[in-house]
């Protein structure tokens, strides 16, 4: 007698069952550690035919946007990572913790909740405020928290403390004035001050809180008063957590370092590497040469070496200066600091590779045909002595016919041996067509004081682009090397546009008059044509806008996606293993890999490489926020004294709410409420990214160019608050769009209670 069993038949008739869409969607919650496309054939028992009908399925339902594709399994679209860095923030009523993900994007809706359980190998228990790393699982409750939880790992102790600056008032009592602008004032008793002066960034704990009136608190640390250089940056690092001090046990580590020897090494100090940097680099963890390759047999091809500091050497796996560089995940950059992934020692003495100093590295030599294909490589641990460091302007002037006195005689030897390999390595990059954004990035230069000088758009040389693409070659190199030889590692992957960002750029593109296939299986070149298509025109900057936002977002991770924007079927972080741990990781495989020494990644890294790609991504995340933020309060504090005057703006962002702008000159953003576009009413149009008013049909979108007055600066928040001077103007599709948002409109009012005031 048949039974089921996962949804399906099983016995005589077994072979003709085929599950039904919610059955594997079930199955896909219920296990999701197993939901990859075997596993998910298996549990079925699927075969033939059966297993290609499934895969169009699985095809049909990523489609639709209900799943998306993490490595090899498949996840509902809306649901967290399998491993996810989680804040406990409260208890349930059972006395169970409660933990929410530390990063959560909005378009996936309302937060998820989930209940942590208790793990057998954790030294204690995670309180409210703490961050970790847990294992989730989905409920089958229709209330209640959405996932369970089993801690893998608990982060160092968050302390509930508000950051902000301490106030005197004229009759001479003190306040606090919190960073957050949600954050309520706190009053500060004079002995609670800790020595703090008015004008200090301090963290302060709440101590009292009456019922009425405002709560009281006490300093716990000063941070710098905001008129010191470094304040500014000093908010980010606490508001997000980041990890600024070093632990004795690291520093002392570092200390006793000893020089590397040439155990394992090949003497390579006669080869004429030199680096490439930015003027200011104070370390330096990549070198280069190129040479004509003298095989006749690759006739115009050549062979370009990349040496990279072997950090491996000094950070050790399990050391305190591997704990503390894991927690960190990658060093910070801010206009006025860096927070580093390593101390001095180790990333601006020991592994900077110094001009006419023997310094250690792991080297890959890459052999490319004429065309820039690559032909063979291999990897190398060796000792080096940099031939010269060079900044990007200087080489670039000696290449356009202006050596100074340290690059003449390095022109011909060196300098345009390597300018010939990036030659042959652009036709190769052309072939391949990777994603080719225009997006300037800008710089802050500030003055001594660490208030801002000015604003610049560095200007983007050849120097640059051929150092980017021989690092991009030795990246593909790691990657091809331990997968060949059957190694485990952490791959840097961008997966494809979701086919929900792909739909609301084929609907964008609609209301300027272009079109994009529907279903097509998009690809870098894909993209580019539609790039083609507007340079030169008005348009050009709103679609590399737009294009930019419809693209995934960058991990890390043990399984393999391949790189979308590079157009890389395999591609992991060799590069730069001073300042990302993902690089170094790579660094200990390829030694394990090549027998090159004792220092390789052991077992038990590889058995946690899910969780370590899972925290480094996060660290990668929370230096990108903090950065903003720092050039946002910067800019804001440099602005607090032009209220009133008016700039040239460009509209970044549109929402319900209103109007996001930036000022080209500055980076910077601030905001127009809705409310102050003036009498008309004005109808969101997402698909268009633009704001319509119902009355004149005229309006704002993303991208436009407008004059804008400021009106009001929170220095603290740097935030910005603007009013529009520029009138609405007829958008491209605006009949259609107005329609359809119109219609839209109509019938959320039809859905919405009588009553009640017209949002305007």
């Amino acid at each position: 007698m048949a039974k089921r069993i996962s949804g399906r038949t099983t016995g005589e008739d077994k072979s003709d069952f085929r599950p039904s869409r919610d059955e594997i969607l079930a199955f896909i919650k219920e296990n999701p550690d197993q939901s990859g496309k075997r596993e998910i054939a298996r549990a079925f028992r699927l075969k033939g035919a059966d297993r290609a009908w499934l895969k169009d399925q699985l095809r049909q339902l990523q489609d639709e946007g209900v799943l998306k594709k993490q490595a090899k399994r498949f996840t509902r679209a809306d649901a967290l990572p399998h491993v996810s860095v989680l804040d406990v923030f409260s208890r349930d009523e059972d006395g169970n913790l409660l933990a929410r993900p530390a990063e959560w994007p909005e378009e996936n809706g309302a937060v998820p909740l989930v209940s942590l359980r208790p793990s057998r190998d954790s030294a204690r228990t995670p309180g409210i405020g703490e961050r970790i790393l847990a294992k989730v699982f989905p409920t089958d409750l229709d209330a209640g928290p959405a996932y369970t939880g089993r801690i893998i790992k608990i982060f160092e102790k968050r302390r509930d403390a508000v950051l902000g600056v301490l106030r005197q008032l004229r009759d001479g009592s003190f306040r606090i004035e919190p960073v957050e602008r949600r954050q309520a004032e706190l009053i500060i008793d004079s002995d609670y001050t800790g020595g703090a002066k008015p004008g200090d960034l301090v963290e302060v704990e709440q101590v009292s809180a009456g019922r009425y009136g405002l709560p009281k608190g006490k300093v716990l640390n000063i941070l710098g008063s905001l008129s010191s250089e470094k304040a500014i940056s000093m908010i980010a690092i606490h508001e997000h957590d980041i990890p600024y001090i070093f632990p004795e046990t690291a520093l002392a580590e570092a200390a006793a370092a000893p020089e590397a020897s040439m155990a394992s090494r090949e003497d390579w100090r006669n080869i004429p590497l030199v680096t490439i940097d930015p003027p200011d680099a104070k370390d330096h963890d990549d070198a280069v040469f190129a040479e004509a390759d003298p095989d006749d047999r690759n006739v115009g091809g050549h062979i370009v070496t990349v040496a990279i500091a072997d950090v491996a050497t000094y950070v050790t796996p399990g050391s305190a200066l591997d704990q503390e560089a894991l927690k960190r995940g990658n060093s910070v950059y801010f206009p006025d600091r860096v927070v580093p992934m390593l101390p001095e020692r180790i990333s601006n003495d020991l592994c900077s590779l110094r001009e006419g100093e023997d310094r250690p590295a792991l080297a890959v030599r890459m052999t490319f045909s004429a065309e820039g294909g690559k032909i063979r490589h291999s990897f190398h641990r060796i000792m080096m002595k940099s031939a010269a460091k060079l900044a990007y302007p200087q080489a670039q002037a000696a290449i356009d016919g202006s050596p100074d006195d340290k690059t003449k005689p390095l022109l011909e030897t060196i300098l345009k041996p390597l300018w010939a390999a990036y030659g042959a390595l652009k036709r190769g990059r052309a072939q391949r067509g990777p994603l080719e954004l225009d997006l300037p990035e800008r710089k802050i230069l500030l003055k001594e004081d660490g208030t801002v000088d000015r604003v610049i758009v560095p200007e983007r040389l050849d120097a640059h682009k051929l150092i980017e693409e021989f690092m991009i070659q030795a990246n593909v190199a790691a990657a091809e090397t331990l997968e060949g030889k059957h190694k485990p590692l952490v791959y840097r992957i961008h997966d494809a546009p979701s086919l929900a960002k792909q739909e609301a750029l084929r609907e964008f593109l609609q209301t300027i008059g272009m079109s994009l296939a529907r279903g097509a299986q998009m690809r870098p070149s894909s993209f580019n044509g539609i790039l083609a298509q507007v340079a030169g025109t008005d348009h050009e900057v709103l679609v590399n806008e737009v294009v930019l936002r419809s693209q995934s977002q960058a991990v890390y991770s043990p399984e393999n996606l391949g790189h979308f924007g590079l157009n890389l079927r395999r591609y992991a972080h060799f590069t730069s293993p001073i300042r990302r741990y993902a690089d170094l990781l790579v660094h200990r495989a390829l030694i394990s890999a090549h027998g090159l020494g004792p220092d390789g990644i052991t077992n038990e890294e590889e058995s946690r490489l899910e969780e370590i790609a899972a925290l480094i991504s996060t660290a990668e995340r929370r230096a990108m926020a903090a950065e903003r933020a720092t050039v946002d309060r910067l800019i804001a504090e440099h602005l607090n004294s032009r209220l009133e005057e008016t700039f040239v703006a460009r509209i970044s962002g549109v929402t319900k709410a209103g109007l996001f702008v930036q000022l080209p000159q500055f980076g910077a953003d601030g905001f127009i409420p809705i409310s102050s576009l003036g009498d008309d009413y004005y109808i969101f149009d997402e698909s268009a990214r633009a704001l319509f008013g119902e009355r004149t049909r005229r309006g704002y979108q993303l991208a436009d160019t407008v004059d804008v007055k400021l009106v009001e600066v929170a220095p603290l928040a740097g935030a910005m608050r603007f009013e529009m001077l520029s009138d609405p103007k007829p958008l491209p599709g605006s009949k259609q769009s107005y329609h359809k948002a119109r219609r839209s409109r109509e019938r959320a009012r039809a859905k919405a209670p009588r009553g009640g005031p017209r949002r305007r």
